[in-house]
């Protein structure tokens, strides 16, 4: 049979050496020298589109590509908003800067994300997990961040759709696969520097302007036998946002007004709307304004060198370094929901979920409002090295040997050992609040006296009316290794390719968090107003929002938690003056994974119609060990819904491993059809998996929460447990497209594609004791004060019954012991207040019965969807756009009405989205204006004591880049992200129960480049 040969550009058939082992090229590649070629030099726009669609044109399978526009020019600034452009691709951001990215709705850690064909680790802690906003994170990660790397030492970022036999597992959703630059891929010597100068409109106490400079050199001699070439680029960065949140939403059914266990349960309270009987309604906690400034410091160095001293054998060695410093004050207002007597109105809205639009409490003797004032410190470093060597053995046969050693820390730096200082503050002057909860941002209202609880009464809140509370000294890390040897072998057939290989990889992950305990100062009653005098200073936190309107009236202040803290340790002497040494867990976790593939790649003609076949078989096997070092847990009872978890630093943590195994056979097939020279059908099908998630792996219990009141009264105190058990996830994928390319430039594309995922991770809930936790909560000693409460004819609320346990235990506290007690504020105050009187679990008290959340493998579901896609240059005339829409479904979805008690299993991050790109070039100038879109999408299940749902609202951002070439080496430019300053919502079972709000603001760079 003859084969027709195909005139393909130089730039085509050259992808797979310029991309390394990463691309499965085509098999008429090693019939280039047989073609016509035409040579095309890779620079602008034009060339870096036309790099991409050849990348995806040439492949097997499924795979998008993005590249750089020329050496030391990615087209953005961060790798992840770049990847937001491909097609079915979407990403999360933190701060406003693109993060972690989610594909086909499989997010963070179900995509495998490669360094020039090498596994990547990843760790992510920030706030030491504090659980104080959105952002803090606690480790135990999968999931790349993709804030850590540097854009412009990238060469091309690919991304991977469908599995194939040669791709290290991990990636349901896509491997994605960073490439950098080798020294040999260019001839003789090559530089670039650039510099940047980035103003970001959300900065409120740095630098408005803040560089970032980059430059990179390739030097190959002129016999290219051996080259170097050497990446550093430090960028800074300075911003903030003003945001809000709220701390959970309780979800109940409506029912008797007077039952003692339910969220409201004043009768002379006046409730409009109310919910019908048994239907389900909810209670916020609270309502929380923050304001955050940080700076950030990214260097990124990579250095490659290469030896070739014959045609036949090319030796590589590689480091790549990358670190990211982040520093941020953070403070918050924040206005608690009390309950009990002090309720007064309650208005529901008309949801099914009915939820308040507006409530009003009253306080006869003054409650407090929050000011916590925070400080985090945060440094994440990679260091990989690695070796690789490639033998052309003969003309048919070649053999790759790959190593490499990579490590991934994220930690807290900050003072004390910490993440984060955070210091509570209060004003204990509110004698009336409302909240309205009917618009997009919450807001409340006061009623203050500062003539009460030892304020200065000179009629209006101010420092000399704020004290402390509680502080906390905590940190995390995540530390995660990964050493990885391949051995790779490609034989050239008559009509195509044999490859095999095989690999073993190592990799270990250890997590840990501090404990975290409360560190009592003027403690929740804030008993010493005025105490820090000028630390404190006044801010309009609420008057910082500029895109919502709030109520007027309200108080904010501003401090740092680092100062705070240790103005505290004369005030307060014996807090503790570091970190403590006690952690909340420490999970290690280890996974030694062995495989062998093989896979033949074969072409030629059906009719006058070209096709290629590539089908392959990856075996792997993996053998995880689990270990976890647990402490001893105790409750203590600090006030009436304020029960708090401590770990016992004095009694030695004792370790408890466990130990599981499970291999995978997994197949793959990519078919090819040429149609036409221009039109190409394909059809792939494959197995993949993607691993639970680190946290999910451990074996100790965590996160216990004591659940906001008495259980006599109703609370359910949680926890949740891992399961080191767990197997994989595994899913079975079939994808059809049709690409139609018209010109080298332009094309148009659509795909189908269906995931059937079985393994998934559900979630059981089991109500179980746990390490023999006690319950100060409902022993001897509150059942005899509910008892006592009753007597005097006082209802039972959390407020009264946690005063009634302490005037039971401390007698002597009145003259008549507890038949003085009347439940007026000073006695609820003295008795809440008086250090040492907090009710501590004994050996008297019941075991805690926690609703204990463990994941499971228990669940299955399809994903399916479509692709759509369009890149198109006009002529010559130098405009072009590029344009795609992505669907996605499930068909598991979350039921917003189902038992809050019960925990749901839901597909989360499924969204669709759409880009659209307006580009233009010439000789001299080039500029971009990009819109991204992502639809609202459930980002969460299962959240908080209600097992809420967690939904992100649809967002648009637009990017512009517009630069101009001064000459063949210099260029200007200017660039602008999110122009229009879109903010970001989620919220829980509707729209009116916000959990995040943030505003957000555009972000300027205004820079050059030298090509040297």
């Amino acid at each position: 049979m003859s084969r027709r040969k195909f005139a393909k550009t130089q730039l085509a058939t050259s992808l797979s050496l310029i991309l390394g082992v990463s691309i499965s090229a085509p098999v008429f590649a090693q019939e280039q020298n047989d073609a016509e070629t035409e040579v095309i030099e890779v620079t602008g726009i034009r060339g870096s589109l036309q790099e991409a669609a050849s990348i995806k044109r040439y492949s097997a399978g499924i795979v998008d590509a993005i590249s750089a526009e020329d050496i030391g020019k990615f087209p953005d600034t961060n790798l992840a908003e770049s990847l937001q452009r491909i097609t079915g691709v979407s990403i999360s951001r933190t701060n406003g800067e693109g993060s972690e990215v989610t594909v086909r709705g499989f997010a963070g850690g179900n995509n495998m994300i490669t360094l020039n064909g090498r596994t990547m680790p990843a760790a992510i802690t920030y706030g030491a997990g504090s659980g104080a906003d959105g952002t803090t994170r606690g480790g135990n990660t999968r999931s790349f961040d993709f804030q850590n790397l540097a854009s412009e030492a990238v060469r091309a970022v690919e991304v991977y759709k469908t599995g194939k036999a040669n791709i290290a597992t991990g990636g349901i959703g896509a491997t994605i696969n960073i490439i950098t630059a080798k020294p040999l891929d260019n001839e003789g010597f090559v530089a670039t520097a650039g510099v940047k100068a980035v103003h970001d409109t959300t900065n409120r106490t740095g630098d408005d302007v803040t560089p970032e400079a980059s430059a990179i050199l390739s030097y190959a001699n002129d016999d290219a036998t051996w080259g170097i070439s050497v990446a550093a680029i430090h960028q800074e960065r300075d911003s903030g946002y003003t945001g809000a949140t709220v701390n959970d939403w309780n979800i109940d059914y409506w029912d008797d007004i007077a039952d003692p266990d339910r969220l409201w349960n004043t009768t002379d309270a006046n409730y409009v709307n109310a919910p019908e009987q048994g239907q389900l309604y909810a209670r916020p906690n609270d309502i929380r304004y923050a304001f955050s400034n940080t700076q950030r410091v990214r260097d990124n160095v990579q250095l490659n060198l290469q030896f070739a001293p014959t045609d036949n054998f090319t030796a590589s060695v590689d480091y790549t370094f990358a670190e990211n410093e982040i520093v941020e004050q953070r403070g918050e207002i924040t206005n608690w929901v009390q309950t009990g007597s002090n309720t007064q109105v309650v208005e529901f809205d008309n949801s099914t979920v009915k939820t308040p639009i507006y409530m009003r409490e009253t306080y006869a003797g003054g409650v407090d409002e929050g000011f916590e004032q925070q400080w985090r410190e945060q440094t994440n470093t990679l260091d990989s090295f690695g070796v690789n060597f490639k033998y052309l053995v003969n003309n048919d046969l070649t053999l790759t040997f790959d190593a490499h050693d990579s490590e991934m820390h994220s930690r807290g730096t900050g003072p004390r050992g910490s993440g984060e200082i955070a210091v509570g503050l209060g004003a204990p002057t509110v004698v009336e609040r409302e909240w309205f909860y009917d618009t997009d941002l919450p807001t409340y209202k006061n009623v203050y006296d500062d003539s009460i609880r030892g304020a200065n009464n000179n009629g209006m809140v101010d420092a000399g009316d704020v004290g402390s509370s509680i502080a906390r000294i905590r940190n995390a890390s995540q530390r995660s290794n990964i050493t990885q040897f391949k051995l790779d072998g490609e034989y050239l057939l008559d009509n195509g390719r044999f490859d095999f290989g095989i690999e073993a990889r190592e990799m270990e992950s250890r997590s840990f968090q501090t404990a975290g305990n409360n560190i009592a100062l003027g403690n929740w009653g804030v008993a010493n107003p005025g105490e820090f005098g000028d630390l404190i200073q006044p801010f309009d936190l609420p008057g910082e929002f500029e895109d919502h309107s709030v109520m007027p009236g309200g108080y904010g202040f501003i401090a740092d938690a680092r100062e705070l803290y240790t103005a505290a340790e004369g005030l307060y002497p014996g807090i503790p003056s570091r970190v403590e040494d006690a952690l909340s867990f420490d999970d290690t976790i280890q996974e030694d994974t062995l495989a062998a593939y093989a896979q033949i790649s074969l072409d030629g003609e059906v009719g006058d119609m070209y096709f290629s076949v590539l089908t392959g078989l990856r075996y792997e096997e993996t053998d995880v060990t689990s270990t976890s070092l647990v402490g001893e847990t105790f409750f203590r009872w600090e006030d009436n819904n304020d029960i708090v978890a401590y770990v016992d630093g004095n009694v030695p943590p004792s370790p408890a491993s466990a130990e599981n195994s499970y291999d995978y056979l997994l197949p793959s097939l990519d078919l090819k059809l040429e149609i036409r020279e221009d039109l190409i059908g394909r059809f792939s099908y494959s197995k993949t998996i993607a691993r639970a998630g680190l946290g999910s792996l451990g074996v100790s219990a965590s996160n216990f929460g004591g659940g906001g009141g008495s259980t006599l009264l109703g609370a359910q105190p949680t926890a949740s447990a891992s399961n080191p058990g767990l197997l994989p996830l595994e899913s079975s994928n079939t994808d059809v497209s049709l690409e139609w390319y018209y010109d080298p430039t332009s094309y148009v594309s659509a795909g189908f594609f269906q995931k059937d995922v079985s393994n998934f991770l559900g979630s059981r809930q089991v109500d179980q004791t746990i390490l023999g936790i006690r319950n100060p909560t409902a022993g001897p000693r509150a059942q005899e004060a509910a008892a006592a409460l009753r007597d005097l004819g006082i209802s039972v609320d959390d407020t009264s019954l946690y005063a009634m346990t302490v005037l039971l235990s401390q007698p002597e506290t009145f003259p008549n012991g507890a038949a003085d007690y009347t439940g007026s504020p000073e006695q609820i105050q003295q008795l809440a207040e008086t250090q040492g009187w907090d009710i501590v679990a004994n050996e008297s008290d019941p075991e805690y019965v926690f609703r204990t959340s463990t994941p499971d493998n228990n669940r299955a579901a399809k994903i399916y969807g479509a692709e759509f896609a369009v890149q198109h240059f006009f002529g010559e005339t130098g405009f072009g756009v590029q344009a795609n829409y992505t669907i996605v479904r499930g068909d598991v979805g979350f039921d917003n009405e189902a038992d809050p008690n019960t925990s749901q299993f839901a597909l989360i991050g499924l969204s669709d989205t759409a880009n659209i790109v307006g580009l233009y070039e010439d000789d001299n100038w080039q500029a971009r204006i990009a819109l991204n879109w992502r639809d609202e999408y459930l980002a969460e299940v299962n959240k908080g004591g209600s097992n809420n749902p967690r939904y992100v609202e649809a967002f648009t951002q637009i990017d512009v880049n517009v630069s101009y070439n001064v000459n063949e080496q210099l260029s200007v430019f200017v660039e602008g992200l999110n122009i229009t300053g879109e903010n970001t919502r989620d919220y829980a079972r509707n729209p009116t129960q916000l959990w995040y709000l943030t505003e957000l603001g555009a972000r300027y760079n205004l820079g050059a480049r030298y090509k040297f």
